[in-house]
């Protein structure tokens, strides 16, 4: 199952849809801010993306500085917990397929997944 989580406003990720539209593949949209992934959904990403859930953060949201994250000594755990919590603060567009995930920015991070 192929699964988008889909911010409609960004255009990253209006293109990463219209992507999987091109290449004819069947996926499942989460509007990721009005149905944030939980902590467990999060923590699964994270690891098929194989990176630090501090990278998933968007750093230049007005949240990101409200919060003082850019201050802070966090763990994974508390990383995503935030995330889960705050769902502006992550990263988009994110595709899930075949087992594997890629963020979106650029473009070429999603080819790059359907391809292998």
């Amino acid at each position: 199952m192929t699964t988008v989580f889909h911010n409609p406003r960004c255009s990253k990720s209006r293109a990463a849809v219209e992507l999987l539209i091109s290449r004819g593949i069947e996926f499942d949209v989460v509007e990721y801010l009005e149905t944030p992934p939980s902590a467990k959904e999060l923590g699964k990403i994270v690891k098929m993306l194989n990176i630090d859930p501090a990278q998933l953060v968007r750093t230049g949201e007005k949240l990101f500085k409200e919060m003082n994250l850019g201050d802070r000594e966090l763990s994974d755990a508390q990383w995503i917990a935030i995330l889960a919590s705050n769902p502006t603060l992550i990263e988009r567009p994110i595709v899930v397929y075949d087992g594997k995930a890629a963020v979106g920015r650029p473009l070429e991070n999603i080819v790059e997944i359907l391809d292998q």
